[in-house]
Parts: C-alpha cells; sequence; structure tokens
C-alpha cells in the first residue's frame, strides 16, 4: 500500500487548489447569496481547465484519468463551496457515469463531450414521494413504442432539477414487481412533456436547484434507454461511486472548516493570548483533524479498489457514513471555536453547517448506509417490508 500520491495527481491537485482558492471564492459567495446555480461560461471555464470529466475516457472528451484524481478535485472545490464544486461532482460521480458504462454507443458520442466540455450537465432522478429510501417503490413508468420511449410519472428531490440538461430517470420498464421491474433512461431537458415544480428553499445546497419533475407523456429516443428492465443493480453500482462523490462534498466541507477554524484561533485572543493556547481548543482542532484524516483514507480506500470502476457497496457506504457524521462534528465544532463570528454570515463558519446537514440525507440517508454495511458483514441484504 502507498499511501502517497505520485508527482502528476499532486500537481493536479494543487491546480486544483490554487484555481478554486484563487478565482471560485467570490463566485462562492455571489452563488451563496443569491442561490443561482454556476453560469455556463464558468463551466466552460472549467472544462479549459479540464476539471470536467476527468475519469472520462479520452475518446468522450474526457482525460481518462482515475476516480482518485477526480476526487482529489473535488474536495479543493468542495472547499470553497457546494455550488461550485457541484458540476465536477456531475461529470466526475454523478449519474453520467452509469451512462458512460451502461449507455448506448449513440447516446454516449452525443452526450459525454458535451458533459466534458461544460456544455451539459446530467442530473439523478431517482426518489418519488412515496418512493425515497424504499426506492423499488417507484411508480414512475417507461413503455418502448416504435422505437420511441415514452415516460411518465412524478420525481421528488432532484438536485439540478429544472436547472440541468438532461436527466437520468429511474422507472419501471416492466410488469416485474420491485427491483426487477427497474431500468433508467435519459431525459434531455427541453422535450414536450417535461415540466418542473417550484424550486425548493432548502436549509442549506444554495446555488444547488433543486425541484420536483413531472414526466406527462415524455417521448424520447429508445437509444435513450440507459439500463433495461432488471438493470436496477448496475444502476446502483454506478450509484456506489456517487456515495464517495456524496462523501468528498463533506470531506472538502469539514477540510475547509479546519483550515479556517485554525487561521482563526491563532489570531483571535482572549485574556491577553491566542485562544489557540488554551487546551481546551487544542483538544477541539485534534479532534476536527483526525476526523478529517480518517474520512480522506476510506474515500480514498473506497476509490483506489476501483480505479476506473465502480467501489464496492461496502467500501462506499463506509465511507458515505463516516463522511457524512464527520462532516456535522467537524463543522459543528468549528462555529462554536469561532463563538459570535461563526454565527454570522460575514464567516463561512455557518453556510457550512447549513450545508453539512444535507449530505447525510441525499444520496442515501446515514442509518441506510448502516444497514448496507451490516449486509455486507453477513453477506446477504435484509428484507425491511418483513
Amino acid at each position: 500500500m502507498d499511501f502517497e500520491l505520485t508527482a502528476e495527481q499532486e500537481e493536479l491537485r494543487q491546480a486544483a487548489r490554487a484555481f478554486a482558492q484563487g478565482e471560485m471564492k467570490p463566485v462562492a459567495r455571489e452563488l451563496e447569496a443569491s442561490s443561482e446555480p454556476l453560469s455556463k461560461a464558468w463551466k466552460a471555464r472549467y472544462a479549459e481547465m479540464g476539471f470536467l470529466g476527468i475519469n472520462m475516457p479520452v475518446e468522450y472528451g474526457g482525460l481518462g484519468l482515475g476516480n482518485l484524481e477526480a476526487i482529489l478535485v473535488l474536495e479543493e472545490f468542495a472547499r470553497v463551496h457546494p455550488a461550485v464544486a457541484f458540476p465536477i461532482f456531475e461529470s466526475a460521480v454523478g449519474p453520467v457515469k452509469a451512462i458512460e458504462r451502461f449507455g448506448t454507443e449513440s447516446l454516449k458520442r452525443r452526450l459525454l463531450p458535451e458533459v466534458c466540455s461544460g456544455k451539459a450537465v446530467v442530473a439523478v432522478a431517482m426518489s418519488e414521494p412515496e418512493a425515497g429510501t424504499a426506492l423499488t417503490d417507484l411508480t414512475t413508468r417507461a413503455e418502448i413504442k416504435g422505437g420511441r420511449i415514452v415516460v411518465n410519472g412524478m420525481k421528488r428531490w432532484c438536485s439540478g432539477g429544472g436547472m440541468s440538461d438532461g436527466y437520468v430517470v429511474y422507472c419501471r420498464l416492466g410488469e416485474a414487481k420491485g427491483a426487477k421491474g427497474i431500468g433508467a433512461v435519459y431525459v434531455p431537458a427541453g422535450v414536450n412533456g417535461l415540466s418542473f415544480g417550484a424550486r425548493e428553499h432548502l436549509m442549506g445546497f444554495r446555488g444547488v436547484a433543486t425541484a420536483d419533475i413531472f414526466l406527462d407523456n415524455v417521448e424520447v429516443p429508445e437509444d435513450h434507454l440507459i439500463v433495461p428492465a432488471g438493470g436496477f443493480p448496475k444502476l446502483m453500482e454506478a450509484f456506489d461511486l456517487e456515495r464517495c462523490g456524496n462523501s468528498t462534498m463533506c470531506l472538502g466541507l469539514a477540510a475547509g472548516a479546519l483550515e479556517e477554524t485554525l487561521a482563526y484561533v491563532q489570531e483571535r485572543k482572549q485574556f491577553g493570548k491566542p485562544i489557540v493556547d488554551f487546551q481546551a481548543v487544542q483538544l477541539k482542532l485534534a479532534d476536527m483533524a483526525i476526523r478529517v484524516e480518517a474520512s480522506r483514507l476510506l474515500i480514498h480506500r473506497a476509490v483506489t479498489r476501483a480505479s476506473h470502476g465502480f467501489p464496492s457497496i461496502a467500501d462506499s457506504s463506509i465511507a458515505k457514513c463516516f463522511a457524512n457524521e464527520m462532516v456535522r462534528e467537524v463543522t459543528g465544532t468549528a462555529l462554536q471555536l469561532m463563538g459570535g463570528y461563526g454565527y454570522s454570515k460575514q464567516f463561512l463558519a455557518e453556510q457550512r453547517f447549513r450545508d453539512a446537514w444535507g449530505w447525510g440525507i441525499a444520496g442515501g440517508t446515514i442509518d441506510i448506509q448502516k444497514i448496507n454495511i451490516a449486509a455486507a458483514l453477513v453477506g446477504r441484504r435484509f428484507d425491511q417490508r418483513g
């Protein structure tokens, strides 16, 4: 085992850090205030810098690097703000990876270069009003008729809903019940019958739009089929990588919180000396650092074991569960150490704290990750309906 990054990986990480810290901080503050997503001009700039499609094959416009390289870049942008990291997330660990692995060649040739060039962002549409954790209860249906796919249904809690350029829609493609009837279809924005609900007002995640999706006799070409009925396990394989992206968003928030807090406690004085000189502060800093480093190792282990593929459900669930709990603790401690300044919007501590809680809900709750971990330990899935 080698825990050191290669010279090329370190160079990529440093380039991402310099760009994110040097150019994206003021942009992040604007997105936080307006709650608008990152502009297409910035996405094009990301593409020029090589920050989109890092782990996409070269033939589709990507860099052809591995998952670890993608995670390294994502962490540096997530340190600044989730909204500036979101296009990187979607291009490297999001649902577009399911298209890359399982989609038709014609769809890949059309869509993936658009993603890698910053011209398109693809979001996932999974949850429904009665199908969140119980995802196999989804009712959105798709039928193949005369070379076309017709989709009807509703999706809820879509990150990027109404703002993305296309959606990987999980739907029921056959009569079989449960997972056996589920597959996925790519639905581009702007097609007839596709509409969106009002934008949700969330505690955090500003700059990442969330809205309901309505599909009323939406028609797409047959080559937009990503996986047919029975392909649900393949979709979950791809989602294991997205869990690692979720974990990395948490890592970036926590690492940024630690970095800012460390600077603050060395400048802030009480009783005539910097508060870092007080043992209670030192203990809190150490706890923060331990959790950040442990999370980074778990994430790197998960993606390195599957350099160009998808991590195991056990590795990805362990990484996500730990990161989801860790980021809440670390950002909470950062806010406390900064006192009134931490509670003020003048600093980033309160924003990171708000954003931290969302990642333990998105992409499968913390408790669901623990059930996944237990299932991996005993070697069988548990029936939650029994």
